[in-house]
């Protein structure tokens, strides 16, 4: 089976400034891949060339197309959910949905019916009534009642509370993904998605510095945390990054001995929000 997403040097330019250097990545079906970086990485820009969006340089397949001629095609089989909704304020819940079912070839109105039922929101409410976290509850809904093969997600959580961003990421498992649908989301909540991530794409000054399944990062990365006695014998083995804790540094390494390591001290795999933290200080 194809890639959902096949990049190759892509790039894209705002005049003078380079946004996205050279991006090589695949992306293939049934994938949930976390596109994370810093603000001003890449990733908006990285989005928008997939979305069909912005013009760029480079070779971009998304689901088979290419997304800037395509796009109108493209967008029959894809759905996104941006970091502001923009629903109208004078607009009804209902007759959103009904607006949404009218012109979209693969809204499934029962299943995002369902989904607004969970929130409690009542459907002759109009937007401009309701709090920004329930704007943002009704805008996923919407999308999320797509039958969309691809969902590209950016930021999809800002203004909701810890129990409706919880709720929101357990409908994406239950309720939308299957073997036959990739979700690309971007977020600054690192700790909070990396559980749900099958995939991780690391972007930083518009370069991929990390890519791979999530499996991977265990046999490819280690930290070790040591004490000051046995700190210059750990350096010696090639860290790229370190970091002070109370009494001890804590040292991250790539495709390292883990033998080695272990003599040393506490020999740990680094979840995905201290990789992430790790690769753009010191390895990127």
């Amino acid at each position: 089976m194809p890639p959902v997403i096949d990049a190759r040097d892509l790039t894209k330019r705002y005049g003078s400034v380079l946004a996205v250097d050279r991006a090589c990545f695949s992306i293939e079906p049934g994938r949930i891949v976390g596109l994370i970086g810093p603000n001003g990485a890449g990733k908006t820009s990285i989005l928008r060339a997939v979305l069909g969006l912005t013009r760029y340089e480079g070779n971009l397949r998304v689901l088979g197309r290419d997304p800037w001629r395509e796009r109108a095609a493209l967008m029959r089989e894809a759905a996104f959910i941006p970091d502001v909704a923009v629903l109208p304020g004078w607009l009804r819940i209902d007759r959103a949905v009904d607006f949404v079912a009218a012109i979209h070839p693969h809204f499934r109105r029962e299943r995002c019916r369902a989904m607004l039922a969970k929130t409690q929101i009542p459907l002759d409410r109009r937007v401009r009534e309701l709090s920004k976290g329930l704007r943002t509850q009704v805008h996923l809904a919407l999308a999320m009642g797509i039958d969309a093969r691809l969902l590209v997600l950016d930021e999809p959580t800002i203004g909701l509370d810890l129990l409706a961003r919880r709720a929101f990421y357990d409908a994406l498992v239950e309720d939308f993904m299957d073997e036959s649908r990739t979700i690309l989301v971007t977020t600054h909540q690192v700790e909070e998605v990396e559980k749900l991530l099958t995939d991780v794409l690391f972007v930083n000054r518009g370069r991929i510095v990390l890519d791979g399944p999530i499996e991977s990062l265990a046999r490819r990365y280690a930290a070790l945390s040591v004490d000051p006695a046995r700190l210059a014998e750990a350096r010696a083995l090639g860290p790229f990054y370190e970091r002070r804790t109370p009494g001890r540094t804590v040292l991250y390494y790539e495709d390292a001995d883990r033998a080695a390591l272990a003599a040393l001290g506490d020999l740990q795999v680094p979840d995905v929000a201290d990789l992430f933290v790790a690769k753009l200080s010191g390895g990127a």
